[in-house]
């Protein structure tokens, strides 16, 4: 469905806006979609994000600074998002040896296990982008990764 008919709005100021408007509207969109998924989870994205990119460390430790800088929301607290992933028994939280006021942060056996039901949503995701072709994604990754730069 168009923007316009989405929102309910005949006109835009400009395209700019109209552009920045409906990367907004879609990414609230996209992020509504993803977090059906997590309905019948114990976990929120931002949590499954930080189970992955300890799973992609595995069996090495991670620092909450490297979670920061891989994480996909910026704006979350890792601190915190860790914090709550430890007292559900998701990972394992202790002091660095080499640096005592770094923290190293490994996920357990059972996170991988969760990881492992929940890789299903990757699947499913795809679903999402069945009015896309392969190469219409190629190209509007191209283009946001140039909108960013």
């Amino acid at each position: 469905m168009k923007l316009e008919e989405e929102i309910q709005q005949k006109k835009f100021k400009s395209e700019t806006q109209k552009l920045a408007i409906n990367l907004i509207y879609t990414t609230n969109w996209l992020s509504s979609q993803y977090s059906s998924f997590f309905k019948n989870s114990d976990i929120t994205q931002q949590q499954y994000n930080v189970l992955r990119i300890l799973r992609g460390q595995h069996p090495n430790p991670c620092s909450i600074k490297l979670i920061k800088e891989r994480m996909l929301d910026r704006m979350s607290d890792a601190s915190r998002i860790v914090d709550k992933l430890k007292a559900k028994n998701l990972l394992i939280r202790k002091e660095c040896p080499m640096d005592r006021r770094s923290v190293d942060v490994v996920i357990t056996d059972k996170g991988l296990d969760l990881l492992k039901t929940l890789d299903t949503i990757d699947e499913d995701y795809k679903e999402v982008f069945n009015s896309l072709t392969k190469e219409e994604m190629v190209m509007l990754n191209t283009l946001l990764d140039k909108l960013r730069d």
